[in-house]
């Protein structure tokens, strides 16, 4: 077991890795962490680019933004894939239309575990509502039983996933001026397709590799730090 240190000085104890909660027969389950990107207005961004001689690249302090976006996603730890849908809030809805894409993508799984940060509309009463009425209804009829491994209090740095947002915003978000947010949407939809395509062509749970511009290994660690300030 790990420990976790809480901001109130006390010690929360926790397995040492996301996987030390599931079974060895790790291939029948999936573990997700889980988060939103955003909202970012679509609009031209500052970044590293490289120009001629004498050239400053100058983006406009005033701007009109071209749109809004939130991105709600999951990361599965075991195979590195990315689930990923656009949503208008961050609320309970949307954590449950997520662990109900989930739950149908990862049907041929017996138990999907669920971490994310402590955000009110991830711990709220309609959630945990929602997972109990599908674990007493459906996992009798296949449909894998779902379970939460939320992380503390105040410990967001800890979720694995800013760890590809992180290398997402770099590589896409940072020095870019998209026309819409259509246009936004559809390079964020492409980055993550190629990224999900070179992970099942090359199996590696998340942690082993680190894809494009990622900077951190997205591996759960209690002393890691995924969320880069610069690239978020």
């Amino acid at each position: 077991m790990g420990r976790i240190h809480h901001r109130d000085g006390g010690v929360i104890y926790r397995p040492a890795t996301p996987y030390d909660t599931r079974p060895t027969t790790w291939q029948c389950h999936a573990f997700f962490s889980i988060d939103e990107f955003g909202p970012f207005a679509v609009k031209m961004k500052g970044g590293r680019s490289l120009v001629g001689p004498g050239v400053e690249p100058v983006v406009p302090q005033w701007q009109k933004s071209k749109g809004c976006l939130i991105m709600t996603a999951a990361l599965e730890l075991s195979t590195n894939q990315v689930t990923h849908f656009y949503s208008k809030k961050k609320n309970t809805a949307e954590m449950i239309k997520l662990m109900d894409i989930l739950v149908n993508q990862y049907s041929s799984q017996k138990q999907i575990f669920l971490s994310w940060d402590a955000a009110s509309w991830h711990i709220s009463k309609e959630l945990n509502l929602h997972i109990e009425r599908h674990n007493s209804e459906n996992v009798s009829n296949g449909l894998p039983r779902v379970l939460t491994a939320p992380l503390p209090s105040g410990a967001q740095f800890l979720n694995v996933i800013e760890s590809v947002f992180s290398g997402m915003a770099r590589a896409i978000i940072h020095n870019s001026d998209y026309s819409s947010a259509d246009d936004a949407k559809t390079a964020i939809d492409r980055y993550f397709s190629e990224r999900n395509a070179k992970f099942m062509q090359s199996p590696s749970r998340a942690g082993k590799k680190i894809w494009g511009c990622e900077r951190e290994l997205p591996i759960f660690s209690p002393s890691g730090h995924f969320k880069d300030p610069l690239y978020r």
